[in-house]
């Protein structure tokens, strides 16, 4: 294992931008500005030989399971990557931003050895691909029981904006993240459409009773929340237990959201974001019966990955929200106070494109990014 001594470069935030509306406070935007602090941090290179380690996930305090993008599942264990391939997965779309995407296990996995990944799958209604969810169990790297819980649709042959994020709440249902796929100005805002939304399922893939589109006419039964453009970071709360998420805008205007059962998130009616070529989509940043955000980024910093700092190892971090960014190749940290996001500082500069960002079960931080490799962060001592 590689040891890379680093400084972590702290980079302050700013602030308020008013209220939006009676009801709810106006989105915190992010200004950033360099302040002369630097604490010492190592990070270790973990391994390489992963070229897009798009999801990690553990199962126990020695193994990591790792997807790459480009359709493998590979196993970590004691820091070093196994040869061997898992093997049993299903045919995937592996292009444009398509392929082998989150991965996660069971909340019971000590006991039923049940693993669930999101890919670009072929299942759906349409030529193309969308979004997919499998879930099978893993046994001596070979995927057994493999079935299909979710499916995204209708397909489309477009390569972007998959989602793709899972994550178990405290009840147990599974979250999962599907982006526009393309089509801003229909799928996000339609309930009868998948693409854009936040879907909660129980874990064999039936709909919980629950749901908040259940009984009506024409919805999607497993959409929980709508108005989404492309969440790639997901991770629950470990004291609320709520779900938050963070998506990307297009120029300007990524955002942190926190999930509320049936709500709007405004995509593309509105947005802090703009054309990539300049122009305008929307006069709007906020609109009655659609969320604010509780953070977003102008410039857009393409956040990949997200996970709330918990335990010890960090205690200037504890109680953060860490967040990668795939533009500008550093790590953000989030200051929260409740369900409100106060700062940012920016860390790592340089370390790589960031695909993911996690705490795992070591406690430990691990941060991984396209064709660099994975990397522990440890604080110097």
């Amino acid at each position: 294992m590689v040891t890379i001594t680093r400084f972590l470069s702290i980079f302050c935030c700013v602030v308020l931008t008013g209220s939006a509306s009676a009801q709810q406070p106006r989105a915190q935007q992010s200004k950033i500005s360099l302040l002369n602090n630097t604490q010492p941090y190592e990070y270790q290179l973990l391994t390489k030989g992963i070229d897009i380690p798009w999801g990690m996930a553990w199962l126990d305090e020695k193994t990591i399971l790792v997807s790459d993008r480009k359709g493998e599942l590979r196993v970590i264990n004691n820091g070093i990557l196994l040869n061997e391939k898992v093997t049993g997965l299903p045919e995937i779309f592996a292009e444009g931003q398509g392929g082998l995407l989150d991965v996660a296990v069971d909340p019971n996995y000590a006991q039923n050895n049940l693993i669930y990944f999101s890919y670009s799958g072929l299942e759906g209604e349409g030529e193309g691909a969308h979004t997919s969810v499998m879930r099978a169990k893993l046994q001596d790297l070979k995927l057994t029981e493999q079935t299909v819980i979710f499916e995204a649709g209708p397909n489309t042959t477009k390569g972007q904006h998959f989602g793709s994020r899972l994550a178990f709440d405290e009840k147990g249902y599974l979250y999962i993240s599907s982006g526009d796929r393309g089509n801003r100005d229909v799928n996000p805002q339609r309930l009868d459409r998948d693409a854009g939304k936040i879907h909660r399922i129980n874990s064999d893939g039936s709909i919980p009773k629950d749901n908040p589109f259940v009984i009506k006419k024409d919805a999607n039964p497993s959409i929980y929340s709508f108005g989404h453009r492309n969440p790639q970071g997901m991770a629950k709360h470990p004291i609320t237990g709520d779900i938050w998420t963070h998506e990307h805008g297009p120029k300007g205007g990524d955002e942190i959201n926190i999930i509320q059962k049936g709500a709007n998130y405004g995509w593309p009616v509105i947005s802090y974001g703009i054309n990539y070529s300049g122009s305008s989509f929307t006069e709007l940043t906020e609109k009655e019966g659609m969320q604010q955000p509780a953070w977003y980024w102008v410039p857009s910093i393409a956040p990949s990955g997200m996970t709330f700092v918990i335990g010890d190892i960090y205690p200037d971090l504890k109680g953060k929200i860490i967040v990668g960014s795939l533009k500008f190749a550093y790590v953000v940290a989030l200051k929260l106070d409740g369900d409100k996001v106060l700062s940012q500082d920016i860390m790592f500069a340089g370390i790589g494109r960031v695909r993911n960002v996690i705490q795992g079960a070591d406690g430990y931080i691990y941060v991984s990014t396209d064709g660099t490799g994975i990397f522990k962060i440890v604080p110097s001592k």
